[in-house]
């Protein structure tokens, strides 16, 4: 077949292609036209999941009559005109792809209107290169898009799509994305004619706060902590769920860069990480969080459906979010209100819903099952396993006092141990059950962290150093971070163009898999320019120790020892937490305990 040039029907299909995959694709494309159109109100109508019918108007500035039909032309657009443009985009479309993809796989109908017009102007096109000639229309100022029989000339594309219900909840995700990204615009939602989802514009915090419990659930905007950071040019504002309200799967997480939805292995990698060592094995965080920065710092033009961005500092951004995360993280423990802006709020710990976190089966005797491992207790030169006697002398303050109140702390005052298990607290405001081997697991396992990363990772060297067969770019990316892996605790040099000399490894890892681990870290190095690798695995290796070392169930408590260990978690970072993600206390306030009661009936 000779080359020619393509007919523009095939050209804009196999855009099509590309941009819209169902008729999700279609409604998040012609939203984000909505939005950079300055729409303050949108209304989206649907029938039979997206398939029949999609029709979007919004209030924005609508389109002139002489520019109609260049809108429906590809690679035209009024969003950027030059190079300059196309590296500070801060519209959320600039490609000038999706409307003529949308109209050569549907019956498109464009209706618009510009203030000072007489009337709007309406352009209609049946999946052919051609339109006809515009004609006046009556229509408020703004623009409605009505796309029906979507893919009606691609028989091979719509086999593909789903059931009604199916591509309606895509469908109905991508409005609710959205409208996460813009608070101030009103989003209306209707599938078949009924009112499915109302998203009113939300100008206040509290406001703010109830769009995102209808979009993620009120159990989330009560089971989270508001979060807002700023460094470097950078900045952080959004809602993070607390680690015992975590999820089977990946459903509940939107990230928004600029106020564009992204998806993203540097935000995913670092949200991970800030989360891994208190979140239950297997569970994932929940989370809504907006990051901005400078336009010039992230490439919005790595994906045609701008899924993806590329970051110019992927680095720095990647350490922000989990400084900033872990932080906030780290702040949210009792004595704290929900709230982390730069510095974590004083005042007692507000009552907390039952945490949703699984637990572990119990063994019979009562005690519930760990992972074992080995305890290496002799290298950090730190008593794990201390009595609890000790433990009370060297916390005299705890000791019970009638006069005191409960207020004074978060996790109130002691007033008896339950079945060897709990402490059972008087609050404030209520009582709270506190898990006394899960909290002293934190306490434990918080001071050995301290006391090992205070020195250092210390190396051991290899009696025979150990020869590895890399490929030549996994040995240029060792030579290239060679202060890097230094740090970590490896001594590596370079002992061929595909191959790797190990001489040293971290001491507290001695025994393991010491060459899969270095392949790791190197590619870690090569994707993210950072590894946490032999971190995490220290850390794994120290919270077995932890738990070895803390307090077991069945062991019986004096007052004044249960004392010490509520004021210790009360200064323990991520107390809430113990090792492997579970929670450590659960509150019951008045109110609650009076409903359960029936009182004031």
């Amino acid at each position: 077949m000779p080359i020619q040039e393509l007919p523009t029907r095939l050209i804009n299909q196999i855009a099509a292609g590309e941009v819209v995959e169902r008729p999700s694709s279609v409604v998040k494309e012609l939203l984000e036209n909505s939005l950079d159109a300055g729409a303050g109100c949108i209304q989206v109508d649907v029938e039979q999941g997206g398939r029949r019918r999609i029709r979007i108007r919004d209030d924005g500035c609508g389109i002139p009559r002489h520019e109609l039909a260049l809108a429906l032309s590809r690679h035209a657009t009024s969003k950027i005109a030059s190079l300059e443009d196309l590296e500070r985009v801060a519209s959320l479309g600039f490609r000038g792809e999706a409307l003529p993809s949308i109209a050569s796989v549907s019956r498109l109908t464009l209706i618009s209107a510009v203030a000072g017009d007489d009337s709007g102007w309406r352009l209609q096109g049946d999946g052919s290169d051609g339109f006809d000639s515009p004609e006046p229309a009556p229509h408020p100022v703004g623009t409605t898009v009505d796309v029906k029989d979507l893919f009606f000339n691609v028989p091979a594309r719509r086999k593909f799509l789903r059931t009604e219900r199916t591509e309606y909840g895509h469908l109905e995700e991508v409005v609710r994305r959205i409208g996460l990204s813009r608070f101030d615009v009103t989003l209306a939602l209707t599938h078949n004619g009924k009112t499915t989802l109302r998203l009113p514009a939300a100008s206040s915090t509290a406001e703010r706060d109830q769009r995102v419990a209808q979009v993620c659930g009120p159990a989330f905007i009560e089971q989270s902590v508001h979060i807002q950071q700023a460094s470097a040019g950078l900045k952080l504002e959004g809602w993070i769920g607390l680690p015992t309200f975590s999820r089977s799967q990946a459903d509940l997480q939107y990230f928004y860069v600029n106020g564009r939805m992204v998806r993203d292995k540097v935000v995913s990698h670092a949200v991970r990480q800030a989360y891994q060592d208190v979140l239950y094995h297997g569970r994932h965080p929940a989370f809504v969080l907006y990051l901005t920065l400078d336009p010039m710092l992230v490439d919005v033009n790595a994906h045609p459906a701008k899924h993806e961005v590329r970051f110019r500092e992927s680095r720095m951004v990647h350490d922000f979010l989990f400084s900033s995360l872990h932080r906030a993280l780290a702040e949210s423990g009792p004595g704290v209100t929900p709230v982390v802006e730069g510095a974590v709020a004083d005042g007692p710990v507000s009552p907390s819903p039952l945490p949703s976190t699984p637990r572990p089966p119990p063994h019979r005797n009562g005690r519930e099952k760990y992972p074992q491992g080995p305890t290496r207790q002799g290298s950090l030169r730190l008593p794990v396993a201390e009595s609890m006697a000790a433990y009370a002398r060297l916390h005299p303050d705890p000791a019970p006092d009638e006069a005191a109140e409960p207020a004074h702390y978060p996790l109130g005052h002691a007033l008896a141990q339950l079945q060897g298990v709990y402490i059972l607290s008087q609050t404030e405001d209520g009582l709270m059950l506190v898990d006394m081997h899960a909290g002293h697991e934190r306490v434990t396992y918080e001071r050995l962290k301290r006391a090992y990363w205070s020195e250092g990772l210390k190396s051991q060297p290899l009696l025979v150093p150990e020869t590895l067969a890399v490929s030549r770019a996994e040995a240029d990316v060792a030579e290239a971070h060679q202060q890097d892996i230094q740090r970590l605790g490896f001594e590596i040099d370079r002992a061929g163009p595909e191959q790797l000399r190990l001489r040293a490894i971290p001491s507290l890892l001695a025994g393991g898999d010491s060459a899969a681990l270095v392949r790791d870290v190197i590619a870690d190095l090569k994707t993210h320019g950072l590894s946490h690798r032999v971190e995490a695995q220290v850390n794994t290796l120290l919270a077995t120790m932890a738990c070895h070392g803390s307090v077991r169930a069945n062991r019986r408590l004096s007052i004044p020892e249960m004392n010490a260990l509520l004021r210790d978690m009360e200064a323990t970072e991520r107390s809430g937490q113990c090792n492997h993600g579970r929670p450590t206390w659960v509150s019951l306030s008045m109110a609650q305990l009076d409903r359960l009661f029936l009182r004031g009936r």
